[in-house]
C-alpha cells in the first residue's frame, strides 16, 4: 500500500513537471506602458506590418495584441495589465470599448469571454482604419463550449487565446484584412 502511494505521487509529479516544462509553443508576452509603447515604436519594428490611419487605432491594436498573447500564455495578471493599457488607448468617443477593457476579471476564463466580446467591438475599428499591411481574423470552433470564438491576430499562424497549450493551434484564418 505504501509503495503504491509513493509510486502514484511520483507519477503525478513527473506528469506535472513534464506538462509545465513545455513552453516552446508559447509566445512571450511583455506588457508595456503606453509611454514604453511610444518609445518602442520609434526604436523597434512594429508588432505587425499593418498601419492604421488613426493613431488611437494603432495603440488599441498593439494593446489588443498584448492581451491576446497574455491569454495564449494563460497569464491572468498580464491580461489585466494589458487591459489597463488598452483602456488608456481609447478616446472618449469609444467609451463603450473603454469600459469593456476596464472590466475587472481575475479568472482566465472570464478574461477570455471579455476578450471575445471586445473582439466583436474592435474588429470594425481595425477594418475601417487599416491603411497598410495585413491583419488576420481567426476562429476557433471549439471555444466557449462549441459556440466558437473569433480574434484578430497580427500573424497568420494560429495561436489560440481561448485555450492554453492543449489546443494552441486550434483554429483557422477566416479573413485576411488588408489595404
Amino acid at each position: 500500500m505504501k509503495h503504491n502511494l509513493t509510486f502514484t505521487i511520483a507519477t503525478i509529479m513527473l506528469i506535472a513537471m513534464a506538462s509545465c516544462g513545455d513552453t516552446k509553443n508559447k509566445q512571450d508576452a511583455k506588457i508595456s506602458t503606453p509611454e514604453e509603447i511610444e518609445t518602442k515604436k520609434e526604436n523597434t519594428p512594429e508588432i505587425t506590418d499593418a498601419s492604421f490611419s488613426a493613431g488611437m487605432t494603432g495603440k488599441v491594436f498593439y494593446n489588443y495584441q498584448q492581451i491576446r498573447m497574455a491569454l495564449v500564455n494563460s497569464d491572468a495578471d498580464e491580461v489585466n495589465v494589458a487591459a489597463e493599457n488598452l483602456a488608456e488607448s481609447f478616446t472618449e468617443e469609444r467609451a463603450e470599448m473603454k469600459s469593456m477593457a476596464m472590466a475587472e476579471a481575475y479568472e482566465i476564463e472570464q478574461q477570455r469571454e471579455l476578450f471575445s466580446q471586445l473582439t466583436v467591438k474592435v474588429e470594425p475599428l481595425f477594418k475601417e482604419s487599416i491603411s497598410e499591411g495585413a491583419i488576420y481574423k481567426q476562429f476557433c470552433p471549439m471555444a466557449f463550449d462549441g459556440k466558437g470564438g473569433y480574434w484578430i491576430s497580427n500573424v497568420e499562424e494560429i495561436r489560440n487565446p481561448y485555450y492554453d497549450e492543449k489546443m494552441l493551434k486550434c483554429g483557422k484564418v477566416t479573413e485576411t484584412i488588408k489595404k
